[in-house]
């Protein structure tokens, strides 16, 4: 893949409050739900670039290659907690809005494990990846894992 624009030489001010704010929301919730989030968003919107950063950073953080591996068949899979499966039946539900209204029954899931101000954060967590993978998949952006740049 060759990179068509970089935001970051293009924008650099916008895109650095882009980021501050993408670490800010970030802060709010656990690192492994965040970076399973993260991950799931990633396959839906098909970002490539996003889907092998976060699965990197989630590795990082001791996050296991089963769980990594059956993020797209989450809802078939025992392996993630009911706090997990609402973070992704919400996120799911977010990020295929356009496939019309499926947030119901997810919403009662997210209700009944997250707080408030935890719903505001989740989603807020959802909107960033979405637009991360918008930028990286609209301008062709692969930004290299350091595991991967070290070997």
């Amino acid at each position: 893949m060759t990179t068509k624009l970089d935001p970051f030489a293009a924008s650099p001010a916008v895109m650095k409050a882009w980021f501050a704010a993408s670490m800010t929301i970030s802060a709010g919730l656990e690192p492994s739900l965040i970076e399973l989030v993260k991950i799931r968003a990633s396959q839906i919107n098909a970002c490539a670039n996003c889907i092998n950063m976060h699965t990197a950073e989630a590795r990082a953080q001791g996050e296991t290659e089963q769980r990594i591996y059956l993020l797209s068949a989450w809802r078939e899979a025992p392996c993630y907690t009911a706090r997990e499966r609402a973070a992704l039946a919400w996120t799911d539900a977010l990020t295929r809005l356009s496939e019309g209204h499926t947030q119901e029954a997810a919403r009662a899931a997210l209700e009944a494990e997250f707080t408030l101000e935890e719903q505001v954060n989740l989603t807020l967590m959802i909107n960033v990846i979405n637009g991360w993978n918008r930028i990286a998949v609209g301008f062709g952006l692969w930004i290299e894992t350091p595991a991967k740049a070290a070997a």
